[in-house]
């Protein structure tokens, strides 16, 4: 059977000499699903941890990692540089990708889970028809592995300070198209009044998106509240309120929009990736018991008040987005006929990025972007 890696160890060392040998000390300090460190100097026979030097690669998904990794480090008689192969491979499930995902070539990343393969007793990797399949060992190993190296890259990359007219960090954002429309911009305003030299990365929103942070692809989701890992920290943004728009010519528009006129409507929607529910079908659901005819789906909040014009369909959509657009369409904006929820934005990012100096400024960018959204606002109109 393979070795199994102890959740609770000390850092021993004979000499201070071993200090400059072992470069990546912080990756001991990850070992295991949920490990304590206990950091001793102490006189002690180093069998269990030996060095050989390596030639480094090209910076990989664990740069800070990768630049400290100077020389072959072993605990337990595992190679600890082969669990960013590892990671590699049970994401890719492909030699030939996971290669390059870390730049490494065919043949050596076969070695390495031949290596990985030996210690773990366990083929890792399986042949299903056209395809690799992970084994159920694969499996629970995935996730705890790429929390070891998401945990020792943030600790080895964090810098005491960060001076944004400096650094040229890219930021990875996941966010919704009614966030990239309200509140990116003046995020980025402030960011240039600052003369930041950072950059960003603008992902669209996904399914399970704390699956992202945890993987270390993301460095902060934005995000409705009700969709938040448990597991992280959040911090609220702004809350809002959902509005009806319809065509100015439809009949929607001609009185007052009941209860019973919204509920005969078809509607459009947005539907969210993965095919969740969207908030306010769930809300509707859960708080009144009833549900909505849906005559269109489509993928975008802010095509939504785009859509209804030259039909009788209705769209449900944020306050701000709807009195953003309205100045540019032929839409009227109702109030919805029901009692309704406030909806709530937040942003949520990896625990153990709190203390991240780069994060801390980008999170208080965002909040002070989030105060000013309103700035350029036209004052609410209808309804």
């Amino acid at each position: 059977m393979g070795h199994a890696l102890s959740p609770l160890f000390s850092c021993v060392v004979s000499d201070l000499g071993h200090l400059t040998q072992i470069k990546s000390v912080a990756t001991l300090m990850s070992l295991g699903h949920s490990v304590k460190w206990i950091a001793r100097i102490t006189p002690i026979d180093l069998k269990n941890i030996s060095t050989n030097p390596v030639t480094t690669q090209a910076a990989g998904p664990f740069p800070a990692l990768e630049a400290h990794c100077g020389s072959i480090m072993r605990f337990k008689k595992l190679d600890l540089n082969l669990l960013v192969a590892l990671d590699a491979l049970l994401t890719e499930r492909n030699v030939t990708r996971a290669g390059e995902r870390v730049f490494l070539s065919q043949s050596t990343m076969s070695n390495a889970l031949s290596r990985l393969r030996q210690y773990f007793d366990d083929e890792l990797l399986v042949q299903v028809g056209g395809r690799m399949e992970l084994t159920p060992r694969a499996v629970l190993l995935q996730d705890a592995v790429r929390d070891v190296l998401v945990r020792i890259d943030t600790t080895i990359a964090a810098k005491p300070a960060f001076d944004p007219t400096e650094s040229e960090r890219e930021f990875t954002l996941f966010v919704s198209d009614y966030s990239m429309q309200m509140l990116i911009p003046g995020m980025l305003a402030l960011a240039s009044e600052q003369r930041s030299r950072v950059r960003f990365n603008l992902q669209p929103q996904v399914n399970n998106p704390h699956r992202h942070l945890e993987r270390g692809e993301a460095d902060l989701l934005i995000i409705p509240q009700t969709f938040c890992s448990p597991d992280h920290p959040v911090d609220l943004l702004f809350e809002d309120q959902f509005v009806c728009v319809v065509w100015r010519e439809s009949a929607l528009a001609q009185g007052g929009l009941t209860q019973e006129r919204y509920l005969q409507a078809q509607h459009v929607t947005m539907r969210p990736p993965g095919g969740r529910q969207p908030v306010f079908d769930t809300w509707l659901a859960n708080d009144h018991g009833v549900n909505r005819q849906i005559g269109l789906a489509t993928y975008s909040f802010c095509a939504i008040p785009y859509l209804v014009v030259g039909t009788d369909l209705i769209g449900t959509v944020h306050a701000r987005l709807a009195r953003h657009l309205q100045p540019l369409l032929p839409i009227e904006i109702r109030p919805v006929p029901l009692p309704m929820r406030a909806f709530k934005q937040a942003m949520q990012w990896h625990k153990y990025m709190t203390r991240d100096p780069g994060l801390v400024w980008l999170r208080e960018l965002l909040k002070e972007a989030s105060v000013r959204m309103d700035d350029s606002l036209p004052p609410p109109t209808n309804g």
